[in-house]
């Protein structure tokens, strides 16, 4: 039987956990757990904010010794030990199935309408979810019926350009559903995301985003506390920078052109898959 409930990773900022308060806007109403690590000096606030049976507190240490983190810094100030810990988090609490979320989500949204198409209508549709229960139990249904390691929903940059319909891509950011049945390692301390779907995609793990569905965050470099710090010291070349360690074959950094233009990774998928030939292609084959 399904055990699931929601993880928020959070840390210095018991006053601005917007996803807590949306969750139950859009109609959730599950377990909620708040994820803090043992060197947060606001966790007594986060413990008298949201109740203390709410709050789980990791020793981030003792998970930084267990990653690699692709630096050889002393900073700590990082989402991925929190990634990691909720595996044995969620075990610990008797959970089959979790989904992790960072702190600063403001809306989630149906995204729907037709295919691209020149002339018409490129950008589609959004409306917001009321039915977070419904959702999350789709969600889920698929999640149980593939061989995915993790499941994640769009977010508003995965829409620029046109509509993405129902199509799905071999990646997951900010919404990770998972199972305690199976485990994976976050790796690098920064762009661990990116390091992750694409280091593991080489063994033949499969990671997928839904386009369907869609999560808003506040903009990232500009609230306090989190990752902020982190980002604006190393910079994007080097958050993007970490991925090509993990996957020097297949990523690079190159110019991601906007109205603010970035380093950003670039990814080969053809490089990055396994290619599988089929059966049929065996020599002798009739």
């Amino acid at each position: 039987m399904r055990r699931f409930a929601i993880f928020i990773l959070t840390h210095g900022r018991p006053d601005r956990v917007m996803t807590y308060r949306k969750l139950a806007e859009h109609g959730y109403t599950g377990a909620t757990y708040l994820i803090i690590d043992n060197e947060d000096a606001q966790a007594d606030r986060y413990r008298a904010k949201f109740g203390a049976d709410r709050v789980i507190m990791f020793d981030k240490k003792a998970q930084a010794d267990r990653v690699d983190e692709a630096n050889n810094f002393d900073n700590r100030k990082v989402i991925v030990h929190a990634r990691n810990a909720c595996f044995d988090i969620a075990e610990s609490l008797g959970l089959t199935h979790f989904l992790e979320l960072d702190d600063d989500y403001i809306t989630f949204l149906y995204r729907f309408g037709p295919p691209p198409q020149k002339g018409g209508n490129q950008k589609g549709q959004a409306k917001l979810i009321r039915n977070m229960d419904g959702v999350l139990d789709a969600l889920l249904e698929f999640y149980d019926a593939t061989p995915c390691k993790s499941l994640a929903i769009s977010q508003g940059g995965d829409h620029i350009g046109g509509f993405a319909g129902e199509r799905m891509s071999r990646k997951a950011m900010n919404f990770f559903i998972c199972s305690t049945a199976r485990r994976f390692t976050f790796l690098g301390s920064i762009n661990e995301d990116v390091n992750t779907y694409t280091r593991q995609a080489m063994v033949g793990d499969l990671f997928f985003t839904f386009y369907g569905l869609q999560l808003n965050q506040e903009q990232t470099q500009k609230q306090a506390g989190g990752m902020t710090d982190i980002y604006l010291k190393m910079g994007t070349y080097v958050k993007s920078f970490s991925t090509v360690l993990f996957c020097p074959s297949s990523v690079k950094v190159s110019m991601m052109t906007s109205k603010f233009s970035r380093m950003h990774h670039t990814i080969d998928w053809a490089a990055t898959c396994p290619q599988i030939v089929p059966e049929s292609a065996r020599k002798g084959t009739p």
